[in-house]
């Protein structure tokens, strides 16, 4: 593998056995930060991502007056807590392309009386967020995107929200529904969510709800679509983070595709990342999957296509798309149409790289079809989307010829992917 504006991809002549510890889960390590930071007091976080999600997470804190100590290395976070109170004033925040920052800070800068602006890069700029500052000035915040009519970014508060009910709707992103629910507890009066229609991705907003419990907070559910929270403190405390469940997919996709059996450390079927469901999607598949105690191995067979509802774990929809490509007859993806309000439209992007590799794919409003067959050389855009990058690499562990454009881009979450792919295939002839 050869690292520069591309990674070259090489074949690998033998089965991939072995074991990795992907890093610090993205999703929990966004979380933590924003609980730790709204409790009262001191917060240790171990296990802690380190990525530009995460670093542009804690860059923001910061900058709302919210002291946060990172060591990289140690993988650590110590954080002062505010106690529900932004200390700043005002704040400008950058959030790249992260997703998951620019909206649980939006919700949460609408616990500061202030003026806070969140902007990003273009792609940013391109997401929506309408409905949740819609929601959060339905409950008394001062919040609107900056141009209005675009729905999308720069987002501009001036006003805290006060409390009451509101609707929001649950088919464009979860993590709506999560910022809601973590800033809700320290509003001024008690919070009502009422979700509208069905909710996208349900584990992530089960992962916040367990996070939530975990710093002290407890949320009442009348109903599977409402959430009630009466005024709460979130209790400092010392968390640890696992291993990210969507970056273990990947892994867990060099053995179903070579053959192999690939181990992946500090994940369980117990794991608050519903990502970790990929194992069964492979299972699906025809791979063997053993649950340890610690771990999960996952060992390669012969693939059959399936017919898959991935909704649930639509981060993963991308590595089964170039797993399905070694399978033995077609496989459809469904209900991930949300993909498109991602860092890139997942949905077309994975079709259209696909096709490029000469792999024949149909494209659907709400998901794709990925039919069998041999990829031949291409060199594979990413979109600035870290996910096409590390999925699309397994196109070059059974094909010569394929380079992922941009791998710098796994930085976002995973910035050593390629090397750690390098050193788990290494043994088996890459």
């Amino acid at each position: 593998m050869l690292m520069s504006d591309f990674a070259e991809i090489t074949p690998v002549s033998h089965p991939v056995s072995g074991s990795v510890r992907p890093p610090g889960s993205k999703s929990i390590t966004n979380r933590a930060l924003i609980l730790a930071a709204l409790a009262g007091g001191r917060s240790t976080l171990t296990g802690v991502l380190e990525s530009t999600d995460t670093r542009v997470m804690i860059d923001s804190l910061n900058r709302l007056g919210i002291s946060v100590t990172h060591d990289a290395t140690a993988k650590r976070c110590v954080i002062e807590g505010c106690g529900g109170v932004i200390p700043a004033d005002a704040a400008e925040l950058w959030l790249e392309n992260s997703g998951t920052s620019i909206r649980f800070l939006t919700a949460m800068c609408c616990l500061g009386d202030g003026r806070y602006r969140l902007d990003g890069i273009e792609r940013m700029r391109q997401r929506p967020i309408a409905d949740l500052t819609r929601c959060l000035a339905t409950l008394g915040a001062g919040v609107a995107c900056e141009k209005p009519d675009s729905g999308c970014p720069p987002v501009v508060i001036d006003r805290p929200l006060t409390g009451g009910a509101a609707n929001i709707k649950g088919d464009i992103s979860s993590q709506f529904l999560s910022a809601l629910l973590m800033a809700a507890p320290c509003a001024s009066q008690p919070v009502t969510l009422t979700v509208d229609g069905e909710l996208v991705s349900v584990p992530y907003v089960e992962m916040t709800l367990r996070m939530m419990a975990d710093f002290g907070v407890s949320v009442t559910r009348p109903d599977a679509s409402t959430f009630s929270l009466p005024t709460q403190a979130y209790a400092p405390r010392t968390y640890d983070i696992e291993p990210d469940a969507s970056a273990a997919s990947y892994f867990m996709g060099v053995a179903a595709v070579t053959g192999g059996t690939v181990t992946i450390e500090g994940l369980t079927r117990d794991a608050l990342q519903g990502d970790v469901e990929f194992a069964s999607a492979l299972e699906q598949m025809g791979c063997v999957v053993q649950w340890n105690a610690d771990s999960v191995s996952v060992t390669g067979r012969p693939l059959r296509g399936i017919d898959i509802d991935m909704n649930a774990i639509s981060d993963t929809a991308q590595t089964l798309s170039t797993v399905a490509v070694f399978a033995d007859g077609p496989t459809r993806i469904r209900s991930v149409g949300h993909m498109r309000h991602k860092e890139t439209d997942r949905v077309s992007a994975v079709v259209t790289e696909l096709r490029r590799a000469g792999i024949k794919a149909d494209e659907f409003e709400d998901g794709l079809t990925i039919h069998p067959g041999t990829p031949q050389p291409a060199a594979i855009a990413t979109y600035d989307d870290h996910r096409m990058a590390m999925s699309f690499a397994l196109l070059g562990l059974k094909a010569a010829g394929i380079r992922i454009l941009d791998p710098g881009c796994t930085a976002k979450t995973y910035p050593l992917f390629f090397e750690d792919l390098h050193t788990l295939c290494a043994a088996a002839g890459e």
